[in-house]
């Protein structure tokens, strides 16, 4: 065997040796491609009919009230109605029409829970089910804050009767002081005119 066969059969033996290193490689890593996941915040959940998706709950506490968001996909022939319950008795429910979806994420959809039942950033246990097929399900959810910008205009408001509490209380302390001051300036003006 001449110099040159050799130099043939060595880069021949070189570029066998690199397609089999790549190969091996494509072999025993896992591709991320064939493997489904949620890309979001939300988790992912199929029941019955319905594909929740990207479904996470936006609050400001564990004792305060939370807002479901994501999108719930009906691939059935007939209109179905999601329940969602929560922590302490808490419930919401999502009409979803046949062979449609429902974003949450919607004004008009608001899916509220009246108690979150855990602090942001922790998962909390929320019980699904749907009436279609009567399937339920229990799902860990997480819950986020308005730290991130996006979930900002999520976070529900106070509800109307804890508001009038603070407003009346002031109401109460500003006429308080009113009378205060109403007060003061009546022994001013008496001290004034006794002298």
């Amino acid at each position: 065997m001449n110099r040159a066969q050799r130099g043939k059969l060595a880069l021949t033996a070189a570029a066998l040796g690199a397609s089999l290193l790549t190969a091996g490689c494509g072999y025993i890593t896992p591709q991320q491609t064939s493997h489904q996941y949620s890309a979001s915040d939300g988790i992912r959940a199929d029941l019955g009919p319905l594909q929740l998706r990207n479904i996470l709950i936006v609050s400001t506490g564990e004792d305060e009230p939370g807002r479901l968001i994501g999108a719930v996909y009906n691939s059935s022939s007939k209109d179905v109605k999601l329940t969602v319950n929560g922590a302490k008795g808490s419930q919401t429910e999502v009409p979803v029409k046949a062979n449609s979806y429902t974003l949450l994420n919607e004004k008009s959809d608001e899916a509220i829970l009246s108690t979150t039942g855990g602090k942001p950033g922790s998962l909390v246990d929320v019980k699904i089910s749907e009436n279609g097929t009567n399937v339920n399900s229990t799902v860990k959810v997480p819950v986020l804050d308005a730290t991130l910008q996006e979930y900002k205009d999520y976070v529900p408001t106070p509800s109307p009767s804890a508001t009038s509490m603070p407003s009346s209380s002031s109401s109460a302390s500003a006429g308080a002081t009113s009378s205060a001051s109403a007060t003061s300036s009546t022994s001013a003006t008496a001290t004034a005119t006794s002298r």
